[in-house]
């Protein structure tokens, strides 16, 4: 018996620009951004929705792209972090502030950190620590450098106090 795979055409505006892509039926996002687009930002790692590695905005909303099956994202806006710099490089101001606030070790986990940033404030664009924190919380870094993360966010939403910041 034979293994017969079931494609789909998949159309979806990706990073701005309208994308289409034949996949498999079972295949999830992350895999079609990683494998098929060959955009390597977005990172798997736990494959269960836990770590917040694999996030993405779909219709300005942080997901995991790692449990979402691909054909969902049909006729929606999908943002990875390749999307959020300006065409001429100017980097997006959290991304900036991740790099200002040395908000990264290993780096593995700072895509989805990035994007689920952006989701919060443009959600809430002054939230609290504790709202930041509690906002955050699905996104795990291996590092524990969950304080140069929180000052990152604070610095772009005009919130980090100075007698905190080096």
């Amino acid at each position: 018996m034979t293994d017969v795979k079931q494609i789909v055409n998949l159309k979806f505006t990706l990073n701005g620009k309208a994308v289409e892509v034949d996949c498999e039926a079972e295949e999830t996002l992350a895999e079609v951004l990683r494998d098929r687009l060959n955009l390597t930002g977005t990172k798997i790692s736990c494959e269960v929705q836990v770590c917040g590695a694999c996030t993405v905005l779909v219709d300005g909303l942080p997901v995991s792209s790692c449990t979402l099956l691909a054909y969902e994202a049909r006729g929606k806006n999908v943002t990875s972090i390749e999307g959020l710099a300006k065409p001429d490089g100017t980097l997006h101001p959290i991304q900036q502030a991740f790099i200002d606030e040395f908000a990264f070790q290993c780096g593995f986990c700072t895509p989805g950190m990035i994007l689920a940033a952006k989701a919060l404030l443009d959600e809430n664009p002054k939230p609290s620590r504790d709202e930041i924190v509690h906002f955050m919380d699905g996104n795990i870094c291996r590092c524990t450098g969950y304080v140069p993360i929180v000052r990152a966010i604070q610095k772009v939403a005009g919130t980090l106090e100075s007698k905190h910041h080096k």
